[in-house]
């Protein structure tokens, strides 16, 4: 089952950053959606994914995470 994890940043900047990131670690660019105007990070994955995906996005300290 596809999971869909959401995570708010408090500036643009960090954007490109938690998806960079996200990247580097294997996760395909057609998985990731970012909104610069809501400030979010939207990631696809697996079940099975969602933990490593959750931890990734904590790194960069979202004002908000939804799982």
């Amino acid at each position: 089952m596809t999971k869909i994890v959401t995570a708010v940043y408090a500036s643009k900047e960090t954007l490109t950053n938690v998806h960079d990131d996200l990247v580097s670690t294997g996760i395909p660019q057609e998985k990731i959606r970012t909104d610069k105007d809501k400030r979010q990070v939207q990631v696809m994955s697996p079940d099975a994914d969602a933990s490593e995906i959750i931890e990734i996005l904590n790194r960069h300290q979202p004002t908000h995470l939804d799982s």
